[in-house]
């Protein structure tokens, strides 16, 4: 019920805009797979970590995208707490946030993604976890989808989704952004950032 609620709500308040940008990744999945064939099982790094990394990167460079929308004003946060969304076992969707991200090397977010997963499906996240994420990822790549559009998770103003990495290396990034905060050039800038981090 809370989920439906939310969504509800952010299609009801939030005049959406979408855009889509393919990411050559072919040099960030060679480094990705030589980095990990020299660390020890428990300590590699997956996709996830580079993305939640790069979108927190990103934020500082736009601002605009990393807040939210509060008494008819956008509220810009200092800090880049980026929302991961976890499915969970018994159907529903939590986005619990990695607080802090942009200070986090890819180590900690590794760690923290972890932490977040494990405690997600077992109901003991933090109301900070959950209320304080200041934009979410979606990435659905690892269930075979090529690209998805999500729904803002007010009074976030930004969602950034990434499909899968195809065979010839590029993936499809995509930005639904709050036209009352943001609008489509900015977002394609966003994007190209993005783009230009990941790669």
């Amino acid at each position: 019920r809370a989920i439906a609620a939310a969504v509800s709500r952010s299609k009801r308040e939030i005049p959406h805009y979408y855009l889509a940008h393919t990411i050559s990744l072919s040099r960030t999945m060679s480094w990705l797979e030589k980095e990990n064939a020299r660390r020890p099982v428990s300590s590699r790094l997956l996709f996830a970590a580079l993305l939640v990394k790069a979108v927190a990167v990103a934020c500082q460079e736009h601002p605009e995208f990393n807040g939210f929308w509060k008494d008819d004003r956008f509220e810009p946060s200092s800090a880049v707490n980026v929302g991961m969304a976890i499915s969970l076992r018994k159907l529903g969707l939590v986005a619990p946030a990695l607080l802090e991200a942009e200070k986090k090397s890819l180590d900690q977010i590794m760690e923290g993604l972890r932490d977040l997963s494990s405690r997600a499906r077992a109901g003991t996240l933090r109301s900070s976890e959950i209320s304080e994420a200041t934009i979410t990822i979606t990435n659905l790549g690892e269930l075979g989808v090529d690209q998805v559009f999500g729904v803002i998770y007010p009074p976030q103003v930004a969602l950034v989704g990434f499909g899968r990495v195809s065979e010839s290396g590029t993936a499809v990034a995509t930005l639904s952004g709050d036209h009352r905060a943001n609008d489509g050039s900015r977002g394609a800038l966003f994007l190209i950032t993005l783009s230009r981090i990941l790669i």
